[in-house]
């Protein structure tokens, strides 16, 4: 209720002191308001869980194998697409030797801060556990992150050995027992395992000569020093275009793109034969779990970029992918497989 006054100076002076009054009451509400949505807001962002974050800290992806393999390619396009997704430096750290066992015995000593991560093969997950002893336990010490993707390997040979087919060259080994000389990354590894599964289903014999990595085994390959290799099919490419070596067959259950003349060794003699080797990044055992399912979103995402699946597919490979507990399932039931691959093969740890 405004109060009138005869007097228009008294008047105008109780107007403004009024307005004043409201003004102010009007202050005080918008601060009242403030302060409580302040109060609240904090109260819900306590409430929210936080995107796990790391340090600046590097980040390393050990690999297990020397420069310039599939497994090595695949790490590198990975840490390139992460380091800008993590905000972080995100780094390959090379430690080969004795096919893999030196750099996962690293990583499952490493910190499990989730700063320590390494990527590997089949070899290295699946089939080892069955033929060495381990210092270190591919399931108990070691937390999987996500299955990166599955390869294919080739059977090629040197351009001088008389076997234009696969049969042809079952042939050239029957009437020649242990004389064709075949490399691999090592005891264990997919050269080893593919070839001795291949001699085991056509009767054939063959002489291992291991090397500390499936690069080195094909260098001597064109080299002459060797006769043939089950190689991965990503390095061979450029040889088997460029006639330094001859590619008989790829050793997937179905043709690769990037080889759409060369058979599967199936249908090229040997019906049901099939082997591919797939890579997958692990952490080691403890690194927490928030972290395990950040990476785990990361990686997933770069797998499904375009240029990345390219990327992979040039090089003969198939994207994967999944969850970590996809990836703990899938490598139960690989190490099985393997099991009883290598004991109906009878393969041995001492050198094949």
């Amino acid at each position: 209720m405004f109060l009138v006054c005869r007097c228009p100076q008294r008047s105008l002076l109780l107007y403004e002191m009024l307005m004043k009054l409201v003004l102010m009451q009007k202050r005080i509400f918008v601060f009242a308001v403030l302060a409580v949505a302040s109060v609240s807001t904090g109260a819900i962002a306590q409430t929210v869980p936080k995107e796990s974050v790391y340090s600046s800290k590097t980040i390393r992806i050990i690999m297990p194998f020397p420069p310039g393999g599939t497994t090595d390619i695949q790490g590198r396009i990975l840490a390139e697409k992460l380091t800008p997704r993590l905000g972080q430096q995100v780094i390959i750290d090379s430690r080969p030797g004795a096919n893999g066992v030196i750099g996962m015995g690293i990583a499952a000593r490493a910190p499990a801060d989730g700063h320590n991560l390494v990527i590997a093969t089949s070899g290295n997950w699946a089939v080892h556990p069955h033929l060495y002893k381990l210092p270190y336990d591919t399931e108990k010490d070691f937390v999987p992150v996500i299955l990166v993707g599955t390869t294919p390997g080739v059977l090629v040979v040197h351009p001088s050995l008389p076997a234009k087919t696969v049969k042809e060259f079952i042939a050239l080994a029957r009437r020649n027992p242990g004389e064709l000389t075949y490399g691999s990354s090592g005891v264990g590894g997919f050269a080893h395992i593919s070839a001795e599964l291949f001699a085991s289903m056509t009767k054939i014999k063959m002489t291992h000569v291991p090397y500390k990595g499936s690069v080195q085994s094909l260098i001597d390959l064109i080299a002459g020093h060797i006769q043939l290799s089950f190689n991965i099919t990503a390095p061979s490419l450029p040889y088997i275009k460029a006639g330094r070596v001859r590619a008989l067959a790829v050793t997937s259950a179905k043709r690769v793109p990037a080889l759409p003349d060369v058979p599967t060794i199936s249908e090229a003699g040997v019906p049901g034969y099939e082997n591919s080797t797939w890579s997958g990044i692990g952490a080691p055992a403890g690194t927490p779990q928030p972290i395990i399912e950040r990476l785990n979103r990361e990686f997933m995402a770069a797998l499904q970029m375009p240029d990345v699946q390219e990327r992979f597919a040039a090089g003969g490979s198939i994207v994967m992918g999944g969850t970590p507990a996809q990836f703990r399932d899938y490598l139960k039931l690989e190490l099985a497989k393997y099991g009883k691959l290598i004991k109906k093969a009878g393969i041995k740890a001492e050198g094949g």
